[in-house]
């Protein structure tokens, strides 16, 4: 060994030693816990788009924004109108957003890079509450809170808006409990295949597998447990994660191959969370907003008033 050897080697080792624990700080840091949202409009929704991009909107106008999971950065792409924006999905395939109308009664699909409008579908027009969507490969299935049933978008090839005319109502089966003028279906998912969707009623804090060709219902088997005030659903392989917006936490349901019944194996939280309403997940973690519904009337929010979307680590 050569007499400089030993220094050069111990150099390099000590910078080893000091750019390691930087990068772990920088990699940390890289998804913020908190991304501040625009003051004055309360979200309910949030979607997941391409990369780390995500989506939400607001009750209140029905603006729709973009942001970055990475960097923060959150911007308007659709300015308030006479709309409501709660839950929503983005489509891969097409670039699109689908957007639930809440008491318009309506679907709203935007231009997920312009923020543009581009279709708008009168799903009833009755009193009602959209309130969540799913997407499959060939469809769209939109909740309705204050109705017994629900709406099917037909998608064609690569995402393709269908006539409105092709839209479809599907009545729920007898097997889901629904109790008139209450707040009954809210947060939606679909298995991998579509063949089966979940639905969550809120009031009764029960979870059901649909049928999303006929509207046949059962209740899902938890052996006793109940989700009260339960709303956004995110399932992954047969792993669902249920927001119950009022209690500030994240129930963990590992549910059977078949759907039919179900284990709630544990339940998540964060000193942030204030009245989390839906979530999206990336990567190893969800990303919840704050309605702040236990201080603020659902689409009644002051202009300076703040919100917020939580990173959420699941493992």
């Amino acid at each position: 060994m050569k007499r400089n050897e030993k220094p050069i080697s111990l150099l390099i080792i000590s910078m080893l030693v000091l750019v390691v624990p930087l990068f772990s700080v920088a990699a940390k840091a890289a998804y913020p816990d908190v991304i501040p949202l625009q003051n004055g409009f309360q979200p309910e929704g949030i979607a997941l788009g391409t990369g780390h991009t995500f989506y939400t909107g607001s009750l209140n106008g029905g603006a729709v924004f973009r942001g970055d999971l990475r960097s923060g950065e959150v911007v308007m792409i659709a300015a308030p109108g006479a709309r409501m924006s709660t839950g929503m999905k983005f489509d891969e395939r097409s670039g699109l957003l689908f957007v639930s109308g809440g008491v318009f009664g309506a679907a709203y699909i935007f231009e997920g890079g312009s923020g543009a409008l581009v279709a708008t579908y009168q799903l009833t027009p009755n009193a009602s509450f959209i309130n969540d969507v799913i997407l499959t490969r060939d469809a769209a299935y939109f909740t309705d809170s204050f109705q017994k049933q629900f709406y099917k978008l037909p998608l064609g090839p690569a995402g393709a808006l269908p006539d409105p005319a092709d839209v479809q109502t599907i009545p729920l089966g007898a097997g889901f409990d629904f109790t008139p003028g209450a707040f009954n279906a809210n947060g939606i998912a679909a298995s991998q295949d579509g063949s089966t969707l979940v639905l969550i009623n809120s009031g009764a804090g029960k979870l059901y597998r649909v049928d999303p060709a006929t509207g046949e219902a059962s209740a899902i088997d938890l052996g006793g447990a109940t989700l009260p005030s339960g709303d956004g659903l995110v399932l992954r392989g047969h792993t669902l994660y249920v927001v119950q917006n009022a209690f500030n936490k994240v129930a963990v349901v590992e549910l059977d191959p078949g759907f039919a019944s179900g284990v709630k194996t544990g339940e998540l939280t964060s000193p942030h969370f204030r009245v989390p309403t839906t979530a999206a997940l990336f990567g190893d973690a969800l990303y919840l907003v704050n309605a702040r519904f236990d201080e603020i009337p659902a689409g009644q929010p002051a202009p300076d008033d703040t919100f917020e979307a939580v990173r959420l680590p699941i493992h």
